[in-house]
């Protein structure tokens, strides 16, 4: 459970060469909205030091909430404000999604590529990554109608639809359809934690003309 910080201290060591510092969550939604988020995250984190502080990215704060609520599982976690959907449910996976997005668009890419799990994206270094990101300004995502969860070799997997809209720093404007799929290992012995949790398994997206 502790292990996570250092891997994200790590990537936020790397160079960052032609990328931006990321966008607080102070930045993003207003000082009492964002002490807000973060009031909620210390309430829920089990973590000696955790990243709840209006200073990160609201996508880290999030991430740091959805991370806690998985700990708890469905039962317990129906039953702790500030939660959300329960940890197994097709709405947590798409909140992952969401997040991601959210994520980039504070050029967080640390929060971003966690998304993916603990190693990121599967075949990519972060440093590519992350410079894939370098010239976008900004970005957003809308989501489509939620498919239903399905189970296969003690996982669950749901694949959500998006639309994602990306503006350049030169202006142009990138529209891409597509959608992604998501993965959790099932609540059975031995999983941990950050394996019931929703990650970014797969994507399948299309730049439209």
């Amino acid at each position: 459970m502790i292990l996570r910080w250092p891997l994200r201290a790590l990537l936020l060591l790397l160079p960052l060469t032609a990328v931006a510092e990321p966008r607080s969550c102070a930045q993003e939604r207003g000082r009492q909205p964002a002490q807000a988020l973060a009031d909620t995250c210390r309430s829920l984190s089990p973590a000696t030091h955790p990243p709840c502080n209006a200073a990160n990215s609201c996508a880290l704060i999030q991430d740091e909430i959805a991370r806690s609520c998985a700990l708890f599982g469905d039962g317990e976690a129906a039953r702790q404000p500030g939660c959300g959907p329960l940890p197994s449910s097709a709405e947590a996976a798409a909140a992952v999604v969401q997040r991601y997005y959210r994520a980039l668009d504070a050029r967080d890419y640390g929060t971003a590529w966690q998304q993916w799990g603990d190693d990121g994206r599967p075949g990519h270094s972060y440093d590519k990554f992350r410079q894939g990101y370098a010239k976008t300004r900004s970005v957003r995502v809308t989501l489509g109608p939620l498919g239903a969860v399905e189970g296969a070799a003690g996982s669950s997997y749901v694949s959500i639809p998006v639309t994602v809209n990306a503006r350049l720093a030169d202006g142009t404007r990138q529209i891409f359809t597509g959608s992604y799929r998501l993965r959790r290992v099932n609540d059975v012995d031995g999983a941990s934690a950050e394996q019931r949790r929703w990650h970014l398994d797969n994507a399948k997206l299309q730049q439209q003309r």
